[in-house]
């Protein structure tokens, strides 16, 4: 039996709590959606990094990574593989890698769409849809010459 993974949303924030990038999954009103933004940073922010990358958050689990300066942060199920995420995670900064040449915030910054783009081939509707970095990569370069 394959085991579908919902996502609820995914933040991309920085040590200062700024979001530069947020995918929600889940329908939140925009006061919930700040307030979920908040408690996310505060949770993991703080957090001693002898601790593990995942902790419970409400009725849920937050699994996140930190990379330089930014946190990339996902709200599954609790029941939901911790290290499925933390490599879905790994593997959405190695395309930003591979597509931008060494990402940066700043990069996220001024070609959002671009990081959106990638994220939503990699997931559809909360459920993971692609794995492949070379299919993603090329999926998003196919998008661009469209434009």
């Amino acid at each position: 039996m394959v085991r579908i993974y919902i996502i609820r949303f995914i933040l991309l924030q920085n040590r200062q709590g700024k979001t530069r990038l947020s995918k929600w999954y889940v329908y939140y009103d925009d006061a919930e959606k700040v307030k979920l933004q908040n408690e996310v940073h505060r949770l993991i922010v703080c957090r001693d990094t002898k601790h593990t990358n995942f902790l419970e958050f409400r009725n849920y689990k937050i699994i996140y990574k930190r990379y330089a300066g930014l946190f990339f942060a996902l709200c599954v199920d609790v029941s939901d593989n911790e290290l499925t995420m933390l490599e879905l995670i790994h593997l959405y900064v190695e395309v930003l890698d591979k597509y931008f040449g060494n990402v940066c915030e700043l990069d996220i910054v001024f070609n959002f769409n671009k990081a959106y783009s990638i994220l939503d081939e990699m997931i559809v509707g909360g459920e993971i849809v692609e794995t492949s970095k070379q299919v993603i990569i090329n999926a998003v370069k196919n998008i661009e010459l469209l434009d």
